[in-house]
C-alpha cells in the first residue's frame, strides 16, 4: 500500500523538529519540464543555510525512498523558505 503525501509530511517534520528545522511545505506536481517534482520546502529561525539544507537532504532521502508514494518517476527538490522582498 502507497503512503500518503500527508503521511510524508508528517513523517519528515517529525525527524526535522529534532534538528530545529521547519518544513514549511511539502509538494508534488509536474514543473514546466513536465517532470514530476517532490519539492520539499524548509526554513529554520534565523534562516537557513546551504549546509543544513544538504544534512536535511541527506535525512529526508531513506524517507522519501521508504515511504514509496507513487509509482512515477521524479525528481527529489528539497529548497529554502522563499522570503518576501520588503517594500522600501
Amino acid at each position: 500500500m502507497k503512503k500518503t503525501l500527508e503521511e510524508l509530511e508528517a513523517k519528515i517534520k517529525e525527524v526535522l523538529k529534532e534538528k530545529e528545522i521547519i518544513v514549511s511545505s511539502v509538494t508534488y506536481e509536474k514543473n514546466s519540464g513536465n517532470y514530476n517534482v517532490l519539492c520539499i520546502e524548509l526554513d529554520k529561525v534565523g534562516g537557513i543555510d546551504l549546509d543544513t539544507i544538504v544534512d536535511a537532504t541527506n535525512i529526508i532521502n531513506p524517507i522519501v525512498d521508504e515511504y514509496d508514494f507513487t509509482d512515477d518517476s521524479y525528481i527529489l527538490d528539497v529548497v529554502s523558505k522563499e522570503r518576501g522582498v520588503e517594500n522600501e
